[in-house]
């Protein structure tokens, strides 16, 4: 199977239920783009299937390629092949970019396999020049003193280099004027192709000028209300959320 299949997904924090029998299939090579107003359930959605431990999931499915996730450490969920690029990076002092990178990949190996640091460098440089991120960056403890603009673009840094099967982008344009968008945007544009499905989570249409989706997802209250092609986006801008009745339920996202 080339699919990311969440199936029926029931989620709560503290008790309180955010996502309900939630639904959406993401197979590879294409990407969708989930909206909705704030306290839908959005970066809960990313969250859960990230494996947060605060994130409790009551009942239902994430098969990634026909193995479901739920239950795994997060360690292993990005092994099995799923990227997670949050909208608040954290800092990791005391390690930097090109080791954070290396370990990650190296955690992928199969016992005995290994690679060439001039090859490692040779790609991670050429990644690093189309991100435009200065190159003494690798030497850098990962995110520590970064502006927003330079986390994200690390964010998509690290994806470019661990070639996940899939990845979900959450809120990646929060706080990102419209030159780093742009870059940003070009960054995921270059990997889009049949090995990757992509599910991006943003609030609005301007992140989808640029990374222009498959498919157009609304949720709301916990679920999907409608599903579309990208024209979907351009309503909601011109019409709200409320032209589809995905009006915010009052729960944290």
């Amino acid at each position: 199977m080339n699919t990311l299949e969440i199936k029926n997904l029931n989620v709560s924090i503290a008790g309180q239920r955010i996502l309900k029998d939630f639904s959406l299939t993401i197979p590879k090579g294409e990407v969708h783009a989930l909206m909705g107003p704030n306290g839908t359930g959005k970066s809960t959605l990313a969250k859960a299937l990230a494996g947060h431990e605060d994130y409790e999931v009551e009942s239902g499915e994430a098969l990634l390629d026909g193995e479901n996730i739920i239950g795994m450490e997060p360690d292993e969920i990005a092994r099995a092949g799923l990227f997670m690029a949050f909208q608040y990076p954290s800092e990791i002092p005391g390690v930097t970019i090109a080791n954070f990178i290396r370990a990650a990949l190296t955690s992928r190996m199969e016992e005995g396999e290994t690679f060439r640091a001039p090859d490692f460098y040779k790609e991670l440089y050429a990644r690093m020049d189309e991100l435009k991120i200065d190159r003494k960056f690798t030497s850098r403890s990962v995110n520590e003193g970064f502006s927003g603009g330079e986390k994200k673009r690390c964010e998509i840094l690290q994806m470019a280099m661990l070639k996940p099967r899939y990845a979900i982008m959450d809120e990646t344009d929060s706080g990102l004027d419209i030159d780093a968008l742009k870059i940003v945007a070009e960054g995921v544009n270059k990997m889009r192709g049949p090995d990757l499905g992509i599910l991006v989570i943003t609030h609005y249409q301007r992140l989808l000028n640029y990374i222009v989706p498959d498919k157009v997802h609304v949720m709301a209250d916990g679920a999907i209300v409608r599903s579309g092609g990208p024209e979907l986006a351009l309503e909601l801008e011109e019409k709200g959320y409320e032209s589809v009745g995905a009006e915010p339920a009052g729960a944290s996202a």
